[in-house]
């Protein structure tokens, strides 16, 4: 057996959970309060700071799925860079699309991602469906990867093309309790031992 191959496989396992899960544990006071000092006045939407805040400071070090309910703007927008007309999906896709690399560039990953089909089928106490369009869930590896994106630069500069991609949107954390699909934690190691299985085999 070519041990070497399994080893390599092993070690491209690890390097992939470094990457993969935080190694920092939860947040700290200092890092919260940085954040903050850090972003103040840079974003509009109409959100309460200490709800973030709470959520921040109640931070357990575990990874989260962010469930985000989404109304894509149907007409045109005007670009605000431009000036020029612009479809309210595609100022959306101005925004989400860095974002995304950005979130995966630390660990985090789209979970699932869907469109609306129908209205809401069951459904007392809430407010009247405003016209949903897609919902996504977002793994982030950990609230430490929430706070640098939020604060990450480039965001403060295309924030714009959220509002006007997205007139209507809401969004809370929640922690897996039970799922029947298969993590990158499982599927990753599963292709990587097919591939040392397969150069195995191959070099006899």
């Amino acid at each position: 057996m070519n041990w070497w191959i399994w080893g390599g496989a092993l070690a491209l396992y690890g390097f992939f959970r470094l990457w993969y899960d935080n190694w920092r544990g939860p947040l700290t006071k200092a890092e919260i309060d940085a954040f903050f000092a850090d972003v103040q006045g840079k974003y509009g939407g109409g959100n309460d700071p200490a709800v973030l805040r709470a959520f921040l400071e109640a931070d357990d070090g575990k990874e989260f799925v962010m469930l985000n309910l989404v109304q894509i703007e149907q007409g045109t927008v005007v670009d605000p860079q431009t000036g020029k007309d612009l479809s309210g999906r595609e100022a959306m896709r101005r925004y989400s699309d860095p974002f995304v690399r950005a979130l995966i560039a630390r660990g985090g990953h789209p979970g699932m991602v869907g469109r609306k089909v129908g209205p809401y089928v069951d459904a007392w106490r809430v407010e009247p469906d405003p016209g949903w369009s897609i919902f996504g869930l977002m793994r982030y590896r950990s609230r430490r990867d929430l706070l640098k994106l939020a604060s990450d630069p480039r965001f403060a500069e295309i924030h714009p093309y959220k509002l006007l991609g997205i007139p209507v949107t809401f969004s809370f954390p929640t922690q897996r309790e039970l799922s029947v699909y298969m993590g990158p934690r499982v599927w990753v190691a599963l292709v990587l031992a097919l591939g040392a299985a397969l150069l195995q085999l191959a070099l006899g």
